[in-house]
């Protein structure tokens, strides 16, 4: 399909990433997988991909530059050296060193801090009747954890959640230039503020990263910030997106209560397949491909949309369904190939003990707001409040089980049953 070609949707069908598209863009998405998996969008100036294969192809290519991407939205200014930024060789010289943050070892490391942060903010929400799960569940988690992961200080939390919040913008490849500039600002100001306490930093990955002599400086700075951006954002993100998802299903819920830690860990992998934090990514074509639903010319800018990619029904058997158990489940969530996100066993791991605790602990949870409003950016997909009734207290976190112990191994370092491996884990890099 050239440039040329017009894909125009029906009437009754929204652009995606139109004003009035963008609350439930997967009607639009469905449609256009089904017709046009790969097409150039004149309204965004991009190729469009939205078939699974067509995106997990565009990921794994090293015919596309992530580099680029970026650099198309930098609008000529220089952009800070980091995973988001590179290709290999570089991309892997970047990552390696990456590990050391939010690498197996390092997630073992903080294991049980997260788990306490999750009781601890669990007994600190017992005492309402109605809470805000973004304000007052994800985005509060989200910091604890990355406050343990950079071994600041309580007193740091508030700083941190604010620069964190604010550079998350510059995960949007569809940002406009006044707004792209403020991410890139507000970039800054976080790498200042990471480059103040990197040196003084308690015991934690962050002084192991800071101790490693692989990295310059900026180059440190730079895997820090997106370390933040990458993964502060999409698990606060997310845990939102989880929570909308399985709290109308009062059975999804009493599953998830007797189902313990290996269904928890399931059904988090689901409930980002269905809601992905990071609805699409940027990649520009180095030469002319072919991808399974079309060709894309040399130079062409392209968005990757996993999140129509998640839903898939070549793929997925009742794409538009939860099904807790769900394996195998190669959703992309997380990207895929060289780029795969560094921090996806923190997300997935994080977003599991909380769950199964949230589910034990309040069994009678459920949507205070049936119809809670999305936030009107493209990227994070997120809500702009969850309400939810927290119902009566069930157990205290004392008599909850361990979720992290007796289970083996894949690569990314996340516990699984074995037959649980999502497909498009193994082998794969941070952003």
């Amino acid at each position: 399909m050239t440039a040329g070609t017009q894909i125009r949707l029906p009437a009754h069908l929204s652009h995606p990433f139109s004003p009035a598209g963008r609350a439930d863009p997967y009607p639009a998405y469905d449609w256009l997988r089904s017709r046009a998996p790969v097409h150039y969008d004149a309204m965004s100036r991009l190729w469009l991909v939205t078939g699974h294969a067509d995106c997990a192809a565009v990921l794994r290519d090293r015919g596309f530059s992530a580099s680029a991407g970026q650099q198309g939205r930098a609008r000529g200014e220089e952009l800070p050296p980091s995973m988001l930024t590179t290709d290999p060789p570089d991309h892997t010289r970047l990552r390696a060193p990456g590990l050391l943050l939010l690498g197996p070892a390092a997630i073992a490391s903080v294991a049980a801090g997260i788990a306490a942060d999750v009781d601890d903010l669990l007994e600190r929400l017992a005492g309402g009747t109605v809470v805000d799960a973004v304000r007052e569940i994800g985005s509060p988690l989200a910091t604890s954890v990355f406050l343990r992961l950079f071994g600041l200080a309580e007193r740091d939390r508030k700083v941190f959640a604010q620069l964190a919040q604010a550079a998350s913008i510059n995960l949007d490849p569809l940002a406009g230039p006044q707004v792209a500039a403020l991410g890139r600002s507000a970039m800054a100001e976080l790498s200042r503020f990471l480059d103040g306490h990197r040196a003084v930093a308690a015991p934690s990955p962050l002084a192991r990263l800071a101790a490693d002599d692989r990295l310059t400086r900026p180059e440190m700075l730079g895997v820090l910030g997106l370390a933040v951006v990458g993964g502060w954002q999409p698990l606060a993100e997310a845990i939102g997106n989880a929570l909308y998802w399985l709290l109308p299903r009062p059975e999804a819920l009493a599953a998830l209560r007797e189902g313990g830690d290996e269904l928890a860990r399931t059904a988090m992998d689901e409930l980002l397949r269905l809601e992905a934090p990071i609805p699409f990514t940027a990649r520009v074509a180095a030469g002319n491909v072919t991808l399974p639903g079309g060709e894309v010319p040399q130079g062409a800018r392209v968005l990757a949309v996993v999140a129509a990619a998640n839903r898939d029904p070549a793929v997925f058997d009742r794409p538009g369904e939860l099904l807790l158990d769900r394996t195998p489940n190669p959703h992309l969530a997380f990207g895929g190939g060289p780029h795969f996100c560094l921090a996806a066993q923190l997300v997935r791991q994080t977003g599991a003990v909380l769950l199964s605790r949230l589910a034990r602990r309040f069994p009678a949870a459920s949507l205070a707001d049936a119809n809670p409003a999305w936030a009107a950016t493209m990227i994070p997909r997120r809500l702009r409040s969850l309400p939810v009734n927290l119902g009566d207290l069930a157990v205290s976190p004392g008599v909850l089980p361990a979720d992290l112990d007796g289970l083996p191994v894949h690569p990314g370092g996340l516990p699984v049953r074995p037959d649980a491996v999502p497909a498009d884990v193994g082998g794969g890099d941070a952003y």
